[in-house]
C-alpha cells in the first residue's frame, strides 16, 4: 500500500483534439507527474486498462466512442473503476453534465477553461484519491475481466438503469461501445438469452419490486419499467408469473401483514 501511495501520479488525457489544450498540457508536463495522451475513446480505453493512471481527463464529444461510453466501460473494469475521471468538454447542457456525474465523474469542467483552474482541480482529486487509499495494483488485479465481460456488465447496468426509456438495440450497443450483432452474441454466449428477452425479464423483476414496495398504480408501474401500456404489462406479467399485477400485489400485502403480526 505505501509503495502505491508514494509513487509518481500518472495523469491520462483523452481528447480527440489535444492540440487545442496546449496551455494545459504545458502546465501538466511541468508538474512532477507522468503524463499520457490518447486521441480517441478506443485508444483511451485501452491505455487506461494497460496503464492504470491515477486520474483521467476525459472529453465527451469524440468520434466512434464518446466519453460517456468510455466512462461507462471504465466503471465496470475492476482495474479502472476507482480512477477519478474529470470531464473536460464543450458538452455543457444540463442533461450532459448530469449524465457525466451520474456515470461517476468526480468533476465536470466546460471548455473553454482556465488551465490553472483545471490544474487546481486535478491536484484536489489526486489528493482525495491518495487520502482514500487509491487502488493498489494487487487489489485491482484480484478480478480480471476481458473486454467481453466488461462490455456485458456495462450493458446490463445501462439496461437496469434505463428500463423506462431504453433505445433500440443499436442504441444500447452504442452506449457500451459496440454494435447490435456483437451485443446480441455476447448476451447469448454469457446469459443464454437475447437482449430483448433479458430486458423483458429485467422489467418484470423491477415491476415486482415496485408492486410490493410502493402504492404506485399498475399504469405507473408499467410506465416506469418501460411497457407501452398497462394492458401489455398485465399480459406479460400474467404469462410470466401466472397471476395479474393486482393479484401479485394483494399476495405481497397479505405476506407483509402476516409477517408483522
Amino acid at each position: 500500500m505505501s509503495e502505491w501511495l508514494n509513487r509518481t501520479p500518472h495523469v491520462l488525457v483523452i481528447d480527440d483534439m489535444p492540440e487545442d489544450m496546449k496551455a494545459l498540457l504545458v502546465l501538466l508536463r511541468a508538474q512532477p507527474w507522468r503524463l499520457s495522451v490518447a486521441r480517441d475513446g478506443y485508444q483511451g480505453y485501452q491505455r487506461a486498462l494497460a496503464l492504470r493512471p491515477d486520474l483521467i481527463l476525459l472529453d465527451v464529444c469524440m468520434p466512434q466512442m464518446d466519453g460517456f461510453t468510455l466512462c461507462r466501460l471504465l466503471r465496470e473494469a475492476p482495474s479502472t473503476c476507482r480512477i477519478p475521471v474529470i470531464f473536460l468538454t464543450s458538452a455543457g447542457s444540463l442533461e450532459e453534465r448530469l449524465e457525466g456525474l451520474s456515470l461517476g465523474g468526480v468533476d465536470y469542467v466546460l471548455k473553454p477553461f482556465e488551465p490553472e483552474e483545471v490544474l487546481a482541480r486535478i491536484r484536489i482529486h489526486l489528493k482525495l484519491a491518495n487520502h482514500n487509499g487509491g487502488q493498489p495494483a494487487e487489489e485491482a488485479s484480484a478480478l480480471l475481466l476481458d473486454d467481453e465481460q466488461i462490455m456485458l456488465r456495462a450493458a446490463l447496468r445501462y439496461i437496469e438503469q434505463h428500463l423506462g426509456g431504453l433505445p433500440n438495440l443499436s442504441g444500447i450497443a452504442r452506449k457500451v461501445g459496440t454494435y447490435d450483432k456483437r451485443l446480441s452474441a455476447l448476451f447469448r454466449k454469457h446469459l443464454g438469452l437475447t437482449v430483448f428477452a433479458y430486458i423483458r425479464e429485467a422489467r418484470l423483476r423491477r415491476s415486482q419490486e415496485l408492486l410490493a414496495d410502493s402504492r404506485l398504480s399498475v399504469q405507473d408501474v408499467a410506465d416506469l419499467v418501460g411497457f407501452s401500456s398497462a394492458c401489455n404489462f398485465s399480459t406479460a406479467f400474467r404469462e410470466r408469473l401466472g397471476i395479474t399485477p393486482t393479484q401479485f400485489r394483494h399476495q405481497m400485502q397479505e405476506i407483509q401483514t402476516t409477517s408483522a403480526e
